[in-house]
């Protein structure tokens, strides 16, 4: 049995060197299906893991506070409801809160060089534990310079895209003056690289001085909390619920603020990363389905072609389940054969598309694993779609009558 089934594949080797131009062609289909799958599913599953890693280093005591609808983009000022000053020392107040700091962010009108640019700008806290707090967060740390000291008024720390000529035809540096929403601000600090454009392109300046800018008054975006040691963060997040549905005489169900985890905001993210990929996913797909009908097509003109060699085959004592199975194997081959190459360039886009992050965005935000089992099973399927593409033609041929069949020009 295993001779035969060797003797199968010998046979569709040969045919496919045969007729090498066809053969390629057929792949095509099945080779852009598997190859787009696979380098969404990678990609995909490469910005959970840095979201995850992301998530991770800000460790599992901590706890984002923001108003409702604002979660996925907390700290940034918008015409809804507000988290303040009084809701801060709510949560300071907390049963399990260790320490609690607030900071805003909008985006602001930046001159400098005479040239005008609109980024984020972020209101920071000026007691140091506030802003290390933050910082441990937000992944911000100082590259050269200091951050702010309290009694610092009118003084700016830029993200690292300021150190280069990006925006401004020319970098800034420490002491300059920048105009930030018609307000001069002397440059006193530049943070390290964090791979996030919002991040590398925003400035921060002191809190009070921001609400004074900005004419926010006590508002805050968001709220950053760390639970006690040893407390469960989940228990110690229901607390600061109640505490500030009391404090904002909201009822339970009808919150207008939100309270979560790292491990919430992680599968927040991860759910619309789930949706993006199941539709590109779909889409991708349709590639497949072509492939598979390139496959039933090429094997319908392959029976044509060989029909006096089935029919030799039959008269030398082939049996109709040896014609089937020829076929079978032939178009499995097929399927098998495009996935391989399939996956060997989305394998290969994949990496490329890191690296590409890498250089121009940061080692932080895409960290490509590859699943051997999700390959095997995607070769798999490939050989499968192959084998069910083929279903009908090697049918068709099983049943060809040997005398018509040697008669056949």
């Amino acid at each position: 049995m295993s001779s035969m089934f060797h003797q199968y594949f010998l046979l569709a080797g040969k045919e496919f060197k045969r007729r090498k131009l066809r053969s390629l062609l057929t792949l095509i289909g099945i080779i852009i299906g598997v190859a787009a799958i696979v380098s969404l599913i990678t990609l995909g599953q490469g910005l959970k893991n840095a979201i995850d890693d992301q998530f991770d280093a800000l460790g599992k005591d901590k706890l984002f506070i923001s108003a409702k609808g604002n979660a996925l983009t907390p700290g940034l000022t918008i015409d809804a409801v507000k988290i303040t000053e009084d809701d801060l020392e709510v949560v300071k107040q907390t049963s399990g809160i260790k320490r609690a700091a607030g900071l805003i962010y909008s985006t602001g009108r930046i001159e400098f060089n005479e040239i005008v640019r609109y980024n984020f700008v972020s209101g920071m806290p000026e007691e140091s534990e506030d802003r290390a707090l933050v910082g441990e967060a937000n992944s911000y740390k100082i590259m050269k310079g200091r951050s702010f000291e309290k009694g610092d008024r009118y003084r700016a720390v830029l993200g690292y895209s300021y150190t280069e000529p990006t925006f401004f035809e020319k970098s800034i540096e420490l002491g300059d003056t920048i105009i930030i929403q018609d307000r001069d601000f002397k440059v006193i600090g530049f943070l390290e690289k964090i791979g996030s454009p919002p991040d590398d392109q925003g400035i921060q300046i002191p809190l009070d001085i921001y609400a004074s800018v900005f004419d926010t008054g006590d508002e805050l975006g968001i709220l950053i909390a760390q639970t006690d040691s040893g407390e469960n963060v989940e228990f110690v997040a229901a607390a600061v619920e109640k505490d500030l549905r009391n404090s904002r005489d909201v009822e339970e169900g009808k919150e207008d603020f939100t309270v979560q985890t790292p491990q919430q905001l992680a599968g927040s993210f991860a759910t619309i990363l789930d949706i993006v990929q199941v539709v590109l996913v779909g889409i991708a797909s349709i590639s497949l389905l072509v492939g598979g009908i390139g496959i039933m097509n090429t094997m319908y003109t392959a029976v044509l072609q060989r029909t006096r060699e089935i029919g030799v085959l039959k008269a030398l004592g082939a049996q109709n389940k040896h014609i089937l199975s020829l076929f079978l194997v032939e178009s499995g081959l097929y399927g098998l054969g495009g996935g391989f190459l399939g996956v060997s360039i989305g394998v290969s886009l994949a990496l490329l598309t890191e690296q590409l992050f890498f250089v121009f965005v940061g080692p932080a935000f895409l960290s490509i694993e590859i699943n051997m089992f999700f390959i095997l099973g995607v070769l798999l399927f490939s050989f499968i779609v192959g084998v069910l593409s083929g279903i009908a033609p090697a049918y068709g041929a099983s049943k060809l009558n040997p005398v018509d069949s040697l008669r056949y020009e």
